[in-house]
């Protein structure tokens, strides 16, 4: 399975999780190449399209709201050639009664403030067995999220992650923010 870099994707200004924590996060999803896979909050669809290239034979749905990420998004889409991927602009809570059926797995990559909500009504799209995945860089939305997964009964595990790079001649060493993958099997 090949992995996508960073710089292939086209970005724009939209957010657009990194390719190590893009790697962690789709190997937490557990995925089958016929798997149907959710994506709330998909930015550039990166996350979006890394999973459509991994589950070939299923299907990926992202949720995304704002109109310069949804260009990215179709761009994106064109680019890698992907078919399995339906776009669906709006706000995840606002759009919810129009996406059907289960999935069998969920990434959350963006909340827009509503994550506890979001959570309470995506999981009641999630297979059971199945796993929810959460990125966070604050403190606070991870607190929220972990509380909510274990009110609807998650096993919850959350890893840190921080990814420096070297940037010049002189090899010094760059951070990205540092972000919180939370994992939560439906049991």
């Amino acid at each position: 399975m090949n992995y996508i870099k960073d710089e292939e994707f086209i970005r724009g200004n939209c957010p657009m999780t990194k390719e190590e924590v893009r790697v962690l996060s789709t190997a937490k999803l557990q995925l089958e190449d016929y798997y149907r896979v959710l994506d709330i909050g998909a930015g550039t669809g990166s996350v979006s399209i890394q999973i459509a290239n991994i589950c070939s034979n299923g299907e990926v749905v992202a949720i995304e709201k704002e109109e310069e990420a949804l260009e990215v998004i179709e761009k994106n889409k064109s680019k890698f050639n992907i078919s399995n991927l339906k776009v669906i602009e709006g706000e995840a809570l606002a759009v919810q009664e129009n996406i059907d059926g289960m999935f069998d797995a969920i990434f959350i990559g963006g909340s827009g403030g509503n994550i506890e909500d979001i959570i309470k009504q995506y999981h009641l799209k999630l297979k059971n067995g199945c796993n929810m995945v959460l990125n966070f860089i604050t403190l606070d939305n991870l607190y929220k999220s972990m509380n909510t997964l274990k009110e609807l009964k998650y096993e919850v595990e959350c890893i840190q992650v921080s990814v420096n790079k070297i940037k010049g001649k002189s090899y010094m060493m760059v951070a990205n923010n540092s972000i919180f993958i939370l994992t939560g099997k439906k049991v």
